[in-house]
């Protein structure tokens, strides 16, 4: 498939990502509907085992949402959207790395948010944000909800009230971001934790990131009545057999999703 907003790679049983619009990568409605349709492809295909998700050139991730669609139809489908292809991302079967290669603000540092891991490049040109109050608005791709769970209410209100910006040293130290790197290895680190991530049993893979983004949306008791089923559901696997016989024999387990 071409696209015409993104750069779509696969590199062994990895798929990059690369939003396509240097230098800020703003994200309207054609990037919403062709991120979710690369999402679609990579979920039916067991090749891939993990997504990174990072931006073109070296000033920007994402400024966010595309500000020149504002108030005009496409601009109303996209905040809708956004909601929809941001949630997909965060409940995705498969591990989903942002690569923070530049300034990730407004749309674009929720987008990073929905990914369950964040790596960050280490310059003074790196920053996350969320400026929504600053236009008298405020984020609608799920920032006011997965800010907080992140970082905790207090850290979250600074940003969204004050629209304080972090970069990767902050980042990493209130839990925004799983790790910084320099900017020359960003990628290389984020590879290789993708590919960490793609020798994993894929079935449990799948249902950890399922019970924990629904256990945090509900009770610990009925979070545990879901890590029950799911545990239940993955010891019928053929890769649980497998992860207990290559344990038995000292040796790297090789896993088939089945």
């Amino acid at each position: 498939m071409a696209y015409e907003t993104l750069i779509v790679e696969r590199e062994e049983n990895i798929a990059i990502i690369t939003l396509n619009r240097p230098p800020a990568n703003p994200i309207n409605l054609t990037v919403l509907d062709e991120l979710e349709a690369t999402l679609n492809e990579f979920e039916k295909d067991k090749a891939i085992r993990a997504l990174i998700i990072t931006g073109a050139g070296e000033k920007s991730f994402s400024a966010g949402f595309d500000v020149k669609t504002a108030g005009t139809p496409e601009g109303t489908k996209a905040m809708d959207k956004g909601q929809v292809v941001f949630s997909k991302i965060e409940k995705y079967p498969k591990p989903v790395i942002a690569a923070i290669n530049g300034f990730a603000l407004g749309g674009g540092c929720e987008l990073s948010m929905a990914c369950h891991f964040r790596i960050i490049a280490d310059s003074e040109k790196v920053f996350m944000g969320q400026p929504e109050i600053n236009l008298g608005i405020i984020p609608g791709w799920g920032g006011t909800q997965r800010l907080p769970r992140l970082v905790g209410k207090t850290k979250a209100l600074e940003m969204l009230l004050l629209a304080t910006r972090v970069g990767a040293t902050e980042a990493l130290r209130i839990g925004l971001v799983t790790k910084v790197s320099k900017p020359e290895e960003l990628m290389k680190d984020a590879k290789e934790l993708a590919k960490t991530l793609a020798k994993k049993a894929p079935i449990a893979m799948q249902i950890i990131i399922d019970a924990v983004t629904r256990g945090l949306e509900t009770t610990t008791d009925e979070g545990i009545k879901i890590e029950l089923a799911g545990s239940q559901c993955v010891a019928k696997t053929k890769d649980a057999m497998e992860g207990m016989i290559a344990f038995i024999q000292k040796r790297e387990p090789v896993y088939t999703g089945e």
